[in-house]
């Protein structure tokens, strides 16, 4: 007997009660598997994939896409059970193998395959890949691997046998443990391989969801492409170059969007991430009575201290930049001065100092503003530091990153130099007292020992709460943030 089962928003932040709709990758009659992903959220803090807690067939899509849902309400129903599987493949006429079969490669483009023999995955170390069904989980922790085995998926050739009652001469079909990386990539429809599908089988290109919805904002069609990762799936890099317009692979002309005539006016519904922003923006500005100094500092040493890092072995997996040793100042300077690393609690009228640091890095998103931070930054080396801050800063980019990646902040660094901008007022993170703005690094006169030269400048910008901060310490914070940067040395003499 089938039963018809409703999927319930869940909380997927802390506390969080409502989220957006943003994309439906199922559709009524779809069949779907346990912990497939079946639709991407939108919270007040980030964007989240859910994955299916059933199998069965789709029913019902019950909210639409761009539509605001509450937490607790059903917003989709599958029909489960072994007649609800049978009626599905009656009612559309297709064989159940094809049925299981688009299952299969559906999973295969969301979640990427295992390890070959030999390799490591967290936990594991030197062993074999196991071959394992993957069952339901919660949000965000992965799969599973449990102790059922799936059906080898057939060659074409075995399955043109089937097909036609008979078999073509020709070598003997493989095994699916022995077919070839091109064979598996054209069975997904990516890569070289994706040429040779079926009549009546559209390729399909093999790319994670972050991929295929970058692809989808910047107007790249992934059909056209030939993926460079592995197997021959499509990386992001490969639809940054596509979209620039570099030679990736064959981009059809039929991909290029009509230009049509703008309308005068465009209205842009306020939700999701911006709306978040929106009003905690709002409350900090009207809440916390803000001032802001600058400094202009000759960046210099700390340029060549970076070149330098990048040829250190400790270094070698990750991009070192000048942020890492801006962010590594300001965590000096909160030990020095642990009233710059503070909050109000207004309830309890009470200022909280904070003997930890979790460094908050402003990252501009398509969605909008975010501010993830790198949990307890003050215990970590400088290269640890410097690849949190690659995995915040892809995880951001990615649109990827999680309500515990935004929340507990205490002191943030906003680098506005990236967009070639000099200097600026920034706002402070709700319940921070402090947020640094980090401008572009120029050439610029610079005056030594009476002498005119030519160095590398920056204009650092200190905003800070006025109830918590007092001039003098905010004076002292950001001198002392930029004496580290003058001579990194120093850095090194007071840590």
């Amino acid at each position: 007997m089938s039963e018809l089962k409703e999927f319930k928003l869940p909380d997927v932040g802390e506390g969080l009660t409502e989220a957006d709709i943003v994309r439906w990758h199922v559709k009524p009659g779809d069949q779907v598997i346990v912990n497939q992903i079946i639709v991407e959220i939108e919270t007040a803090k980030a964007v989240v994939e859910l994955p299916s807690p059933y199998e069965g067939v789709v029913a019902r899509l019950l909210v639409p896409e761009g539509q605001t849902a509450d937490v607790g309400t059903p917003i989709i129903a599958v029909q489960v059970g072994a007649d609800a599987t049978a009626a599905n493949a009656t009612a559309e006429e297709v064989p159940a193998e094809a049925i299981e079969q688009r299952a299969i490669s559906e999973t295969e483009d969301l979640v990427p395959a295992p390890p070959i023999e030999g390799a490591v995955e967290p936990g594991m170390h030197g062993s074999p890949a196991p071959k394992a069904e993957r069952q339901a989980v919660l949000v965000g922790y992965g799969v599973k691997l449990g102790t059922t085995s799936r059906r080898a998926r057939k060659t074409t050739a075995a399955r043109s046998a089937g097909a036609g009652g008979r078999q073509s001469p020709g070598p003997a079909p493989a095994t699916a443990q022995a077919v070839p990386s091109a064979t598996r990539s054209n069975a997904n429809g990516s890569g070289p391989a994706a040429a040779n599908s079926g009549p009546g089988q559209p390729a399909t290109a093999l790319a994670k969801p972050p991929v295929r919805k970058m692809a989808r904002d910047l107007g790249v069609d992934l059909a056209g492409l030939t993926g460079t990762g592995p197997n021959g799936s499509i990386t992001r890099d490969d639809v940054e170059q596509a979209a620039t317009g570099a030679a990736v692979g064959p981009v059809p002309l039929q991909s290029v969007p009509t230009v049509t005539a703008v309308a005068r006016e465009e209205r842009i519904a306020i939700r999701g991430v911006r709306k978040h922003t929106a009003a905690a923006v709002a409350a900090s500005a009207f809440t916390a009575p803000h001032v802001t100094e600058f400094l202009q500092i000759d960046m210099t040493e700390t340029m060549k201290a970076t070149a330098r890092l990048r040829t250190v072995p400790e270094f070698a997996d990750v991009k070192v930049s000048p942020l890492l040793l801006v962010a590594r100042a300001l965590i000096v300077a909160v030990a020095r001065h642990p009233m710059i690393n503070s909050s109000w609690d207004e309830t309890a009228q009470e200022i909280v100092v904070k003997h930890y640091v979790n460094l908050g890095i402003a990252a501009a998103t398509e969605r909008g503003l975010v501010v993830p931070n790198v949990k307890d930054a003050h215990a970590l080396s400088l290269p640890e530091l410097a690849r949190a801050l690659a995995r915040l800063s892809e995880t951001a980019r990615a649109g990827k990153s999680t309500p515990a990646d935004l929340s507990h902040g205490t002191i943030t660094i906003t680098n506005v130099g990236v967009f070639g901008v000099d200097a600026g007022t920034p706002i402070l993170s709700p319940g921070e007292a402090a947020i640094l703005a980090f401008g572009q690094v120029k050439d610029a006169p610079w005056v030594i020992d009476g002498q005119l030269a030519v160095r590398k400048v920056c204009t650092l910008s200190l905003s800070f709460d006025h109830r918590l901060v007092d001039g003098d310490l905010g004076s002292a914070v950001l001198r002392d943030v930029g004496a580290m940067l003058t001579d990194p040395l120093t850095m090194l003499a007071w840590s």
